[in-house]
C-alpha cells in the first residue's frame, strides 16, 4: 500500500533596507549595530574594484571602523577586491574565490559576508554566500543607483553561465541592506544614469504619477542633483520591496511584472558583449516593449511618444544595431526557459498599468525594432 507524509511549514523573512551617509565613519553606528549579535561576529568583506579605485582609502576606512567596534565584530582578513560589472559574474574564478575564502577563514552561518559594490558584485557575492554552508548571513552595501533601487535590495543572487544571464542563482534574502548615498557622488555619468531606467520601468507598470514625477525631474536628475536622486531611489526601492512582499517573492509562478523590458535587455547585453550597461539595455527593452504594446493596439501613440521622449531626455539610446536581426528573438525562448516553461511578458495598457501576455508576435517585434530605429534620430515632442 502506498503511503505519503505531506509537510507544510511557513518561514517568515524580514530584513532592513537602511538609508544613510558615510557608513564607515566611526561615529556612524549603523553597521556595528547590524553586526552586533549574541556573540562577537566574524566578518568577511568583498569590495568592487571600481569602487576602491574611486575611493582608494576605503579598505583602510573599513579596518579603522572594525578597530573602533572590535568588541562587536572582527575582520577575518583584509577586504577582498574583485572586478565590477558582468565580468565578475561571467568568470567562475571570482565566485570560487569567495567560497574558498569562507573555508580558509572559517566563515560559518554565525558569521557575516559584506558585499560592497555594484549590482554584479552583489549578485556574485550573494550567490556565494547563499550556497556556502547552505547560507551565510549577507549584508549588502550597494554603491550604484541601479543596485540601490533594484539589484541590491531584493532576494535574488546569481552568476552567468552557458551564455545566459543569472543561469545559476538563488533566492536568498539578505540579512540587511545599507544604501549609502555618499558612494553615488563618484559614479560616472553613465553609471549614474543607468539605474534610472529601473525607476522608469516601475513607474510605467505601477504608477502614472511616479512616471510624471520622473518627467518633471529630468533636468535635476541629469544635473546629478542628490536630493532628486535620493527621492527616486527611495520610491523605486519601496515599489520593489512591496512587490517582493506580495504573493510570489521567490517567483514560483511565471508572472514577473518587474521584468518589464527585460527579455530583450538580457539578450542585448550578451549580443553587445556586455558593452552596454544593464540599465542601458533595460531602457532599450522598455522602449521596445512599449512600441510593441502600441502596435498591438493597446498603448496610445501619444503615450508611446511620451515614453520615448522621457527615455531620450534621460540620455538613453532607444536603438542599437544589435537590436536588429533574428538573434534578438532567441531572447524570448531564453526568457521562457528562465521563467520555468511558460512565457509571460509584461506589456503596457497605458502609462501606469501593465498587461501580461503569454505569447509575442515575432514579426511585430521586428516591426517594433524598425520603429525604434526611426525614433533614434527623431526629436520626439509630446
Amino acid at each position: 500500500m502506498d503511503r505519503m507524509i505531506e509537510q507544510t511549514f511557513t518561514v517568515p523573512f524580514q530584513y532592513k533596507v537602511c538609508f544613510t551617509k558615510n557608513v564607515f565613519q566611526k561615529d556612524n553606528r549603523l553597521l556595528a549595530q547590524l553586526l552586533t549579535t549574541d556573540k562577537k561576529s566574524k566578518v568577511l568583506f568583498v569590495m568592487d574594484e571600481g569602487l576602491v579605485a574611486a575611493h582608494p582609502s576605503l579598505p583602510d576606512q573599513v579596518k579603522g571602523y572594525a578597530e573602533a567596534y572590535k568588541e562587536d565584530f572582527t575582520l577575518c582578513a583584509a577586504p577582498m577586491i574583485v572586478p565590477g560589472g558582468e565580468q565578475v559574474k561571467n568568470d567562475l574564478r571570482y565566485f570560487r574565490s569567495i567560497v574558498e575564502a569562507t573555508n580558509k577563514y572559517g566563515i560559518d552561518r554565525h558569521s557575516f559576508i559584506l558585499a560592497v559594490g555594484g549590482g554584479a558584485v552583489i549578485d556574485m557575492v550573494g550567490f556565494s554566500a547563499a550556497i556556502a554552508h547552505r547560507g551565510i548571513r549577507l549584508i549588502r552595501i550597494p554603491t550604484t543607483v541601479l543596485a540601490q533601487n533594484d539589484a541590491g535590495i531584493g532576494v535574488k543572487n546569481g552568476i552567468n553561465m552557458e551564455g545566459k544571464k543569472n543561469f545559476l542563482g538563488t533566492f536568498a534574502p539578505p540579512y540587511a541592506v545599507i544604501n549609502d548615498a555618499t558612494f553615488l557622488t563618484t559614479l560616472t555619468d553613465r553609471d549614474w544614469r543607468s539605474g534610472i531606467s529601473e525607476a522608469v520601468k516601475v513607474a510605467l507598470i505601477k504608477d502614472a504619477q511616479y512616471f510624471q514625477w520622473i518627467e518633471t525631474h529630468v533636468e535635476a536628475l541629469n544635473a546629478r542633483d542628490m536630493a532628486a536622486m535620493g527621492d527616486l531611489i527611495f520610491s523605486c526601492a519601496q515599489y520593489h520591496l512591496d512587490h517582493i512582499a506580495g504573493k510570489d517573492p521567490f517567483e514560483t509562478g511565471s508572472s514577473r511584472p518587474l521584468d518589464f523590458g527585460h527579455w530583450a535587455a538580457h539578450k542585448l547585453e550578451h549580443l553587445t558583449g556586455f558593452s552596454i550597461r544593464h540599465g542601458e539595455a533595460v531602457a532599450i527593452g522598455i522602449a521596445l516593449d512599449a512600441t510593441y504594446s502600441h502596435l498591438k493596439g493597446w498603448l496610445s501613440l501619444a503615450e508611446l511618444r511620451r515614453i520615448i521622449r522621457l527615455i531620450k531626455a534621460l540620455r538613453f539610446e532607444v536603438y542599437v544595431p544589435e537590436l536588429s536581426g533574428e538573434a534578438l528573438l532567441e531572447g524570448l525562448e531564453e526568457f521562457r526557459e528562465h521563467l520555468g516553461g511558460k512565457l509571460t511578458i509584461m506589456l503596457l495598457e497605458c502609462i501606469g498599468q501593465g498587461r501580461e501576455v503569454n505569447e509575442m508576435d515575432k514579426d511585430l517585434v521586428l516591426d517594433a525594432v524598425q520603429r525604434l530605429k526611426s525614433y533614434r534620430d527623431e526629436i520626439i515632442e509630446v
